[in-house]
């Protein structure tokens, strides 16, 4: 079981690259659309699976938040490649920033034994529901070449945008104490 869980958290891993290929060189919007669906739900199950049947592993929990980012960076380059919209690639640009930020504040914090600042929020694992949303929208509306759809992915983008910075304050305040 330790083998699949991981087997799961690597599947995301290699579902990011994979996504950026099949949008940018092949315009499988459909087959990149239900990919990330199931890489999608490897993020629940991984952690699951593993806290259920006691597997849970340090190279589990390291790489756990890595397939995220990887997962999420390839599909944001390959929707602003896609979509050529600035708003879009500013959105992507300042999402990623923060994903790298609070990276760092983890390694922070773990050098300086305050792990609990950084402990994932409710509302950070929201914010990852929510990109989740949006990322999936606009894979879907590509492949089905829906306005209306992309505009909606579009919107739900930027509230995942403003949650990730919420969440920015939220553990940069903590690590800080101010």
């Amino acid at each position: 079981m330790k083998t699949f869980v991981l087997g799961l958290t690597l599947f995301r891993i290699v579902s990011g690259p994979v996504l950026f290929l099949l949008v940018i060189f092949f315009q499988a919007y459909f087959l990149a659309f239900s990919i990330f669906i199931i890489a999608s739900i490897t993020d629940y199950l991984d952690g699951k699976l593993a806290r259920e049947y006691n597997v849970e592993s340090s190279l589990g929990a390291t790489l756990d938040p890595i397939a995220d980012k990887i997962l999420v960076l390839f599909a944001l380059f390959a929707i602003t490649v896609t979509t050529k919209d600035p708003f879009i690639g500013s959105m992507s640009a300042i999402i990623l920033a923060r994903e790298f930020w609070v990276s760092a504040l983890r390694e922070h914090a773990a050098k300086n034994s305050l792990s609990y600042a950084t402990k994932v929020t409710f509302l950070a694992k929201i914010k990852t529901t929510i990109q989740f949303l949006a990322l999936a929208l606009f894979f879907l509306g590509f492949s089905i070449d829906n306005a209306l759809m992309i505009f909606l992915a579009s919107f739900t983008l930027f509230l995942a945008l403003l949650i990730s910075l919420k969440t920015a304050l939220d553990y940069s305040a903590k690590v800080f104490k101010v």
